[in-house]
């Protein structure tokens, strides 16, 4: 599948690392180094621009390097890009460590998963098909 882009900074384009991988890295793309304090959130940009074909969307999740070595998450993961949206491509960072933490321009911020969904219509009713599990909720499985 091609999806068209447009990569307004210097860093490669969102690719995979390795043959089997779900997710690309994305790139900070900032003039100046971007600082989080605990539990700050900022807005990264990232100099890319994307156009999705009906049906699908891009998910931004947070990279598990960053999570566990300095407590860095994507504050709506999985963030959403819609197949409508041509806006820049923005994460949103928090920092949840008891440390400051530096973004420098080019560094690895997030993971971009591309994947197909599914436009639904409610069918209302009154009353739901028996499932074996019902209403039992949290914790439940597995019992």
């Amino acid at each position: 599948m091609k999806i068209k882009i447009v990569n307004r900074s210097p860093h490669p384009l969102p690719h995979y690392q390795t043959r089997h991988a779900a997710g690309m890295d994305i790139h900070a793309f900032t003039e100046d180094d971007i600082e989080l304090m605990p539990l700050q959130r900022q807005l990264i940009p990232t100099g890319l621009f994307i156009e999705l074909p009906p049906g699908y969307e891009a998910q931004v999740r947070p990279r598990s390097g960053l999570a566990f070595r300095h407590g860095i998450a994507v504050l709506n993961a999985p963030g959403t890009i819609d197949a409508d949206y041509r806006g820049e491509i923005k994460v949103i960072l928090i920092n949840l460590s008891t440390e400051r933490f530096v973004i420098k321009d080019g560094e690895r911020i997030a993971q971009l998963i591309i994947a197909r969904h599914e436009t639904i219509q409610w069918e209302q009713v009154e009353v739901l098909n028996i499932s074996g599990r019902e209403s039992a909720g949290f914790g439940s499985t597995g019992k």
